[in-house]
C-alpha cells in the first residue's frame, strides 16, 4: 500500500463488523488493498450469512461511502461523506441523489447520533485486537494465509469477549 511519505509498504487492510451490544466481531476480512469502498457490501452479506439476519443499521466511516453503495445497501445506513469537522463540497444531488440523502440524514440529530455511535463500537474491538491481545503484524506470509490469521486473532477476542461477559 501507499505510504504518506512517498513509496509502498507490504500492508493488508481489515475489516470487522461488529454487533454493538456485546462488542463481538460478527464478520471479518481482510486484503491487500487500500480502499475500504469495495468491502461495505460484501461485510452486511457477510453478517447476513454468519448470523441468518441483516443488521438492522449500519454504521461506516467515509471509507465505504459510494453512491453504489448507498443505493444497493439491504439495510438502513449512516456513512460520514468526509472527516468530522472539516468543511464538505455541495453535492450535487441529481448526479449522487443517495449521497445527498445522506448528507440531509447526518444533518438531522437523529443521524448525528447513530454515527456517533460508530465510534465506540466499530473502532473498541480494533483496539483491544492491538493493546489486549497484543496483534500488531502478522506472522505467516500470503493474504491467504493472513486472512486466516486475521479470522483467528476475532474469534480469539470473541471468546475472550464472551468469557468475561458469562464469567
Amino acid at each position: 500500500m501507499k505510504r504518506a511519505g512517498g513509496g509502498f509498504d507490504p500492508c493488508y487492510n481489515a475489516q470487522t463488523a461488529v454487533d454493538a451490544a456485546a462488542h463481538i466481531i460478527v464478520a471479518a476480512q481482510l486484503d491487500n488493498t487500500a480502499a475500504d469502498t469495495h468491502w461495505l457490501l460484501p461485510m452486511i452479506q457477510a453478517v447476513h450469512e454468519n448470523l441468518g439476519q441483516f443488521p438492522e443499521l449500519g454504521l461506516a466511516d467515509a471509507g465505504y461511502r459510494s453512491e453504489r453503495n448507498l443505493r444497493e445497501s439491504p439495510i438502513e445506513l449512516v456513512v460520514a461523506l468526509g472527516r468530522e469537522g472539516k468543511r464538505h463540497a455541495q453535492i450535487d444531488a441529481d448526479t449522487h441523489p443517495h449521497t445527498a440523502a445522506m448528507a440531509a440524514t447526518l444533518h438531522t440529530q437523529a443521524g448525528k447520533a447513530a454515527y456517533r455511535k460508530r465510534k465506540w463500537i466499530a473502532e473498541l474491538p480494533n483496539g483491544w485486537i492491538k493493546a489486549v491481545l497484543g496483534f500488531r503484524h502478522f506472522s505467516l506470509r500470503g493474504l491467504h494465509k493472513a486472512r486466516a490469521e486475521w479470522k483467528l486473532v476475532c474469534a480469539a477476542l470473541n471468546l475472550r469477549r464472551m468469557a468475561a461477559m458469562h464469567p
